[in-house]
């Protein structure tokens, strides 16, 4: 995706937007030569700290075999956005969208052994699930070991992360203000999610923590 240097989120940014709650995305893998890229809808549990993401998926899906012919992937959230139209915008009264995204560009290994997967699924019941501890599993054992034969985990390894927060820190801080109003005024759908982050990106920008101000948008 394109970031302009005024769109681009910092790694406390975009840290603590995904921990807020946010941890289902898009895992893409290259597909066959002459094909499209094979795309999976997915729950995932970000480490930061260790700078991988953990998942699993049901042994025929197919992106498994994508990533076993190309084990690079890239992992994309998309979140808080919304459409403002033009009319909102001043002169020459061009529309665009709202929104927040974070793409994670890793390297991917297909987790076989039970134990190992049973590992990533107990990691993500901790985080999904956390009001039943009890609920675990066990390679081998009852109710839940015998059913990982159809799983695969996936292990992320982080290259590269890339975050763009696009809320019109292009353009005055007056201005952005503004447009935060015309969301409330409107509020459908995700209009106050988008307003959150507009607010937030112009505190930063008023206290010159962030980039912005007029300038180009060619």
């Amino acid at each position: 995706m394109l970031i302009r240097s005024w769109d681009k989120g910092d790694e406390a940014e975009w840290r603590a937007w995904l921990a807020a709650g946010r941890d289902f995305g898009l895992l893409a893998a290259n597909g066959p030569a002459g094909r499209g890229p094979v795309l999976v809808p997915t729950h995932f549990l970000l480490d930061a700290e260790q700078g991988e993401i953990l998942l699993h998926l049901a042994a025929p899906n197919p992106l498994l075999a994508a990533v076993r012919a190309d084990p690079q992937v890239t992992l994309s959230v998309t979140d808080d956005y919304v459409f403002a139209p033009g009319h909102w915008r001043g002169e020459p009264g061009t529309p665009t969208s709202y929104y927040a995204s974070v793409q994670f560009s890793c390297t991917a290994e297909i987790v076989e052994d039970p134990a190992a997967k049973a590992a990533i699924l107990n990691r993500q019941l901790a985080h999904f699930q956390p009001e039943t501890p009890q609920v675990r599993v066990a390679a081998g054992e009852q109710p839940f070991g015998p059913l990982l034969t159809g799983l695969r985990g996936l292990r992320l390894t982080i290259g590269e992360v890339r975050a763009k927060f696009k809320y019109d820190d292009k353009k005055p801080v007056a201005d952005q203000a503004a447009l935060a109003e015309r969301l409330a005024e409107r509020g459908r759908g995700l209009d106050h999610a988008a307003r959150a982050q507009l607010l937030r990106r112009n505190a930063l920008r008023a206290e010159g923590r962030t980039g912005g101000g007029p300038r180009p948008t060619g």
